[in-house]
């Protein structure tokens, strides 16, 4: 079944408004027609099971029928913040959108002292658009209840005050010794708790960094014996916490 998020502001008692360019999608993509049923998520908690009732205002919007409210059950019980140094080529799109399937709550790429990418202020906000878009693509495959942000790139100084208001911060780090530890410390991570997760560069954080993160309260954990890529460690990170929070 299709889904798709608009703002709370589209959402009455009894009906829903679309507009944008996901009424195009809807009506000329999916060829989606009166009565075809679908789901829609406002980032309140809740799913709407609709039906399409018309398209309105030259075709520019699209009305549904709320048949049924329901409680959302597709969100963590504890937000996931994902710290990812910039990599190479399009890996921040992949990233990205395999972030959002895992439950990622929000995405912040950041300039470490090791990042090959060097992106100036009017390349970095076209990208950040351009993840947002795969983030918003993501949730909606994914069934999200929500969309998760892709902030602005951040340089490491900025990310570690950004993360100094968070619960958990964890630096998989390929020093870090112990996977008792590391299971340990997941296992103590309660619901509710907002966790972010520091993943490096293809080159690895330098040693001031992890210290500079551990000084700011970070843990360093182990993923294991062997060396991922930058784009496998952060999916790790988000699969042991998905299956450790899950309900």
């Amino acid at each position: 079944m299709q889904h798709f998020f608009v703002p709370t502001s589209q959402v009455g008692e009894t009906q829903i408004i679309i507009t944008g360019s996901d009424v195009n999608h809807m009506k000329n993509v999916l060829r989606m027609g009166a009565g075809e049923e679908l789901t829609v998520s406002a980032g309140n908690n809740c799913r709407y099971l609709c039906q399409v009732k018309e398209y309105t205002g030259d075709g520019k919007q699209a009305v549904l029928s709320i048949t049924k409210r329901q409680d959302n059950d597709t969100e963590l019980p504890s937000r996931l913040y994902l710290f990812q140094a910039l990599p190479k080529q399009d890996k921040m799109e992949f990233i990205v959108q395999k972030a959002v399937e895992l439950g990622a709550y929000q995405i912040i790429p950041v300039a470490a002292k090791r990042c090959v990418v060097k992106l100036d202020e009017k390349k970095a906000k076209k990208k950040t658009g351009r993840w947002q878009e795969i983030a918003r693509s993501a949730a909606k495959q994914s069934g999200r209840g929500l969309v998760p942000e892709v902030k602005d790139v951040l340089g490491w100084s900025a990310a570690l005050k950004a993360a100094a208001e968070l619960d958990v911060l964890l630096i998989p780090y390929e020093l870090a010794k112990g996977m008792a530890g590391t299971k340990e410390i997941l296992r103590n991570i309660r619901p509710g708790q907002s966790v972010g997760i520091f993943i490096g560069p293809e080159g690895g954080f330098e040693k001031t960094e992890i210290a500079e993160a551990m000084a700011a309260g970070a843990e360093p954990i182990t993923l294991g014996r062997r060396i991922l890529r930058t784009e496998t460690a952060g999916i790790t990170a988000l699969s042991l916490l998905m299956f450790q929070l899950e309900e």
